[in-house]
């Protein structure tokens, strides 16, 4: 029913996480009545996404230089590091406005289960970071999932002792619910509790 490049179109849409196929016939749709210099530009970013973007060499976020503009940033505090599993994460803790140390993106999270061992991320390059740069402390902001719990525990192992270990907190959001909280978050909550001032 549809031209060959359409149907191209709408398969490529598709494999985005969170498009299923009626989403990526939506969004075919609505570049097809698209004035014509907005695919083109939508077709030139990708393009150019493609060519241009890198690992940083040194974080391993993204990066068009060797460096990404995080870690060419001279004011930001260099005895600070927080690890995190993707370039992804990264932009909500820099939206915070909070932290102003670097990054340094380990690739995944530990799972043994679908093979993926301390060889498969970039711990080894961490560990030269930490001796190498000066690293006070190191902030561990794996996902609080059972492979993001499991990668924060064995970094707190490999690295006890050469530099101060801290977790993000984790527990209520606020503007929850007491009543709707489960059992594993309220538990947290209350381990992570802190003195009001």
């Amino acid at each position: 029913m549809l031209t060959p490049s359409l149907e191209r179109l709408i398969a490529e849409l598709s494999r985005l996480p969170g498009v299923g196929p009626r989403s990526a016939q939506r969004l075919a749709f609505h570049l097809l009545k698209a004035p014509n210099e907005r695919t083109l530009a939508l077709a030139g970013a990708l393009t150019q996404m493609s060519e241009r973007l890198r690992p940083c060499s040194r974080c391993f976020s993204f990066a068009e230089d060797e460096l990404c503009p995080i870690c060419q940033d001279q004011r930001r505090d260099r005895t600070l590091l927080c690890v995190v599993e993707e370039p992804s994460s990264i932009l909500p803790i820099e939206r915070t406005h909070e932290y102003r140390g670097y990054y340094h993106v380990l690739g995944g999270a530990l799972s043994p289960i679908d093979g993926i061992d301390p060889g498969d991320l970039r711990i080894d390059e961490l560990v030269r970071r930490v001796d190498a740069e000066g690293v006070t402390e190191l902030i561990v902001a794996t996902n609080p999932t059972m492979t993001g719990e499991a990668t924060a525990l064995y970094l707190s192992d490999l690295l006890r002792g050469k530099v101060q270990l801290t977790r993000l907190a984790s527990g209520l959001p606020v503007g929850a619910d007491l009543e709707y909280a489960d059992e594993l978050t309220l538990g947290r909550a209350l381990l992570g509790r802190r003195v009001l001032e």
